[in-house]
This record gives structure tokens, C-alpha cells and sequence, in this order.
């Protein structure tokens, strides 16, 4: 599992340099302002729900000792709690409406690895990619807050809290680097089949969503970013398994 998400990390070496070799910025624009639009909003509507958050986390305590202490304490917790609950929805939202756009930045991957432009593969349109994002998105953004959520009831416990909080982590960058993966298996594979494929190789889109969550970080440049660097990141790993595994051929294989 580590070696496979230090794979997932390494893949993104030499990303910049791919993105402008294959003239593939110009596939990101529209959703780089999908990014920054939800982004800000999210944003906004984050900054003005946590002190409500942390007020209501507050009336838990019912004792006047400690009252000031523990409500400190509830607004920092209700503020992690927004954060995290809208980095999830913030990620889903962008990876499932950008998923026309990303297909062909994959696509043209796809073809520089495997020296073949006419692979066999899922013909699909820019309405089917974007109904199979919405879906693969929506199962993620459900699954992923039914773990989230009592990991960040855990922050309670002292101890505890650090452990949930490195779990958080590692939930969130799994379906993250889902997302990016499922770009490149939406032509190969049908819906569960993808699925399955990325409960395999679970480590490589760990290693891929961290880094995703990591370049989020970086005010302002990290949501410009985040899609170019952890979609090519995704579509090199991906289609190097796809090759391995003889999904998809390469020259060497096909003999062309």
C-alpha cells in the first residue's frame, strides 16, 4: 500500500512540463473558473456557518464551569468541521462538472504513452461524461461523508483527534485521486468495473489525492492548479496500469 501511494505521489514529477509539451492548458480554463467560482462560495458560505457551528457544538456543555473554555474550544472544532466538509463537497463538485473537459486532456495521455491514436475503447459523449461524473461523484460525495463525519466527531477526544485527523486525511485523498482516475477508466471501463479497478490499485489514487489536497492548501494558486497537476498526475498512472494489465496496447505491443 505505501509503495503504490508513493507511486501515486511520484507521478506527479514532470507534470508542468507534459501539460505544456501536449498543449493541454487551454482544456483547463473552463474548469480552472469552475474551480475558482466554487471555491469562493463555498468559501463564503463556510466562513459565515462556522461561529453558528461552533455556538451550537457549545450548548452540549450545560455546566457554567469550563463554559468559556469548552466554547473556545467548539469554535475551533466547528471551524475544522466546515473546512473538511467543504473541501469534500468543494472536490466533488469540480471533479464531477469538469469531467468533459478532462476526458480529452486524458485522452491525449493516453495516445503520447501508447504511440496509438485510434485506441479501442468506450465512445462517449461530452453529456454521457458529464452524467458519469455527476454519478461517480455523488456515490463519493455520500460514502465519503458517512466516514467523514464521526472522524470529525472524534476531534472530541484528546488523542484520538490525531489519529481521526490522519484518517481524514487519507479518506480524502482516496476519493479525490478517484475522481482523477476515473477520467482515463470512464473509456475502458463501464461504472462498477471502474469501481472495482480503483479499490485495486486503492494506494495509487491515495498517493494521487494527497497531493491534491496538499496543492489546495496554497492560497489562491492551489484551486488554479489542483485539476491541471492532479488530473495529468492521474492520467500517466492510470494508463501505465491500463498497459500493464493489456487493457490498452502501446506500439511494443500492438507491433505497429
Amino acid at each position: 500500500m505505501i509503495k503504490n501511494i508513493l507511486k501515486g505521489i511520484k507521478a506527479y514529477t514532470g507534470t508542468f512540463a507534459l501539460i505544456s509539451k501536449l498543449k493541454l492548458w487551454k482544456y483547463f480554463l473552463v474548469p480552472i473558473i469552475i474551480s475558482i467560482l466554487t471555491a469562493t462560495i463555498i468559501g463564503i458560505t463556510a466562513y459565515g456557518l462556522s461561529d453558528n457551528i461552533g455556538r451550537l457544538i457549545a450548548k452540549i456543555w450545560i455546566w457554567d464551569w469550563g463554559k468559556e473554555t469548552f466554547t473556545s474550544i467548539s469554535s475551533v472544532i466547528g471551524a475544522i468541521a466546515i473546512l473538511a466538509i467543504g473541501l469534500i463537497v468543494y472536490k466533488h463538485i469540480i471533479m464531477a462538472l469538469s469531467a468533459p473537459f478532462m476526458s480529452p486532456v486524458s485522452e491525449k495521455i493516453e495516445m503520447h504513452l501508447t504511440g496509438i491514436e485510434n485506441q479501442e475503447r468506450r465512445k462517449t459523449s461530452f453529456k454521457e461524461q458529464l452524467w458519469r461524473g455527476i454519478r461517480i461523484n455523488l456515490r463519493n460525495l455520500l460514502k465519503e461523508l458517512l466516514i467523514s463525519i464521526p472522524l470529525l466527531l472524534l476531534k472530541f477526544i484528546p488523542g484520538v483527534n490525531i489519529i481521526s485527523t490522519l484518517v481524514l486525511l487519507l479518506v480524502q485523498a482516496y476519493y479525490a485521486g478517484f475522481g482523477n482516475m476515473d477520467y482515463t477508466l470512464e473509456r475502458h471501463f463501464k461504472y462498477h468495473e471502474s469501481i472495482r479497478f480503483v479499490r485495486k490499485h486503492r494506494g495509487i489514487a491515495i498517493g494521487n489525492g494527497i497531493v491534491f489536497i496538499l496543492v489546495l492548501f496554497i492560497p489562491f494558486i492551489g484551486i488554479i492548479l489542483v485539476l491541471p497537476l492532479s488530473v495529468t498526475a492521474a492520467s500517466l498512472k492510470t494508463v501505465n496500469i491500463l498497459k500493464e494489465e493489456k487493457v490498452v496496447l502501446s506500439k511494443e505491443i500492438s507491433g505497429q
